[in-house]
């Protein structure tokens, strides 16, 4: 199951991600998603969790979690679409 998630740290990287969804099951992959111009954290990212029942208890416990003063919000995240005509 692919994750959508917000209210990540202006200092978190890649590594930091996936070690942090890590505690609660496998995860394939963490991508924080980076702004090109500053190549700062637009302070969302996706993880991938092959195990879906996994996947959903994540999502129960850690949408809603403050980290530091944001809050995080985790979700299933949408299929992408191709929106280019």
């Amino acid at each position: 199951m692919n994750l959508f998630v917000t209210g990540l740290l202006n200092d978190m990287d890649d590594v930091d991600l996936k070690e942090m969804f890590e505690l609660y099951g496998e995860v394939k992959s963490a991508k924080v998603i980076m702004d090109k111009f500053t190549n700062k954290t637009r302070g969302f990212g996706f993880v991938d969790m092959p195990n879906d029942e996994e996947a959903k208890a994540t999502i129960n416990l850690l949408n809603g979690v403050k980290l530091g003063r944001k809050q995080m919000s985790v979700q299933m995240a949408e299929p992408q679409t191709n929106s280019r005509r």
